[in-house]
């Protein structure tokens, strides 16, 4: 019986190797494969990310206060300058469809015209991030952890129960201008006088510069601002635990030194594949110039190397919606 219903099956049908089964190259099929494998991966992270940041008990930071370096306007403008590098590399991903495109047409002069529009969208993005980075690694003013508790009340009249381990933030201009000294931190001290608090310092060098303020929950909604001698009282019962901008030790945005850890884990290894894109497509561009695809009479590599690059894009669209904007 087997054997009448093999001989009912044609020879055209039945696959005999020596060509793919699914109609595509053997080195689409390969890029298809290390895309899958490679989304796991970014899965994997992120899934562990959202269950870290889940499960803390601590104040988490949110995004559009923690990056604001609009260049020329810092402070300002919360995440524009994320999204505009968003933007360009989504940009970045329809030049990338329009040298596909030219390909299939064996349109040289196309090929190199939309990949090298590519290769700018991609060196944009990379240099957004190395700004991004060092402007997330430098900090806004730093913070401190109090060594005991205290009671303070803050300038819109509230009280605020601090307890021993709690964060308090310093703003830009004092933080910045204490951070040199801070490590003998025994040197330094406030005084209240007409003028307002001031930073005293009293050991190999002299400083002083106007304590405008301290911050609770600098990074999470509903921040409040603490001055005057109530800002005296909160540096009075400060630890020896200082941390300005962040590192993979420490971090002044959160308590939870896994928020710093993250970023720098994920959005590194993204840009990594950004980089590596960016690489690649040169190579891809300088071979495209030198008319060796003309000579295959095929631009499939063009193809597999645009597959690459949609993966990037796509990843990041899911890195940007889970550090920026939830």
């Amino acid at each position: 019986m087997g054997g009448e219903a093999s001989k009912a099956i044609s020879k055209e049908i039945l696959w005999g190797g020596g060509q793919s089964p699914f109609s595509v190259s053997y080195g689409k099929m390969m890029m298809w494969y290390f895309l899958v494998s490679d989304a796991l991966t970014f899965g994997g992270l992120l899934t562990a990310y959202g269950f870290v940041r889940a499960s803390s008990t601590d104040a988490w930071p949110i995004g559009e206060q923690v990056f604001r370096a609009l260049p020329g306007l810092e402070g300002e403008y919360p995440l524009i300058y994320v999204a505009l590098m968003t933007f360009i590399l989504i940009v970045s991903s329809v030049t990338m469809v329009l040298a596909v495109e030219a390909g299939h047409r064996n349109n040289k002069s196309g090929v190199v015209r939309w990949l090298g529009l590519t290769i700018v969208g991609g060196f944009f993005f990379l240099g957004s991030q190395a700004w991004e980075w060092s402007h997330f690694i430098h900090g806004s003013g730093g913070s401190f952890l109090l060594a005991e508790n205290v009671t303070v009340q803050s300038a819109d009249g509230q009280t605020h129960e601090l307890t021993k381990g709690d964060a308090v933030y310093m703003d830009h201009h004092f933080g910045h201008l204490a951070e040199p000294w801070l490590e003998g931190a025994s040197n330094i001290s406030l005084v209240e006088n007409a003028d307002g608090v001031k930073l005293i310092e009293v050991g190999e060098h002299s400083h002083e510069a106007a304590l405008h303020g301290l911050t609770l929950n600098k990074y999470v909604e509903n921040e409040s601002q603490v001055e005057g001698a109530e800002a005296l009282k909160l540096w009075n019962a400060r630890s020896e635990s200082f941390a300005f901008g962040a590192n993979m030790h420490d971090n002044e945005y959160a308590i939870q030194q896994a928020y710093a850890n993250f970023f720098f884990f994920i959005t590194g290894f993204h840009g990594f594949h950004v980089f590596s894109g960016v690489v690649i497509n040169i190579i891809i561009f300088i071979m495209a110039i030198k008319g060796v695809f003309e000579r295959r009479k095929h631009y499939e590599m063009v193809e597999k190397v645009g597959l690459y690059w949609h993966f990037v894009d796509l990843v990041w669209v899911f890195v940007f919606t889970f550090f920026y904007l939830v």
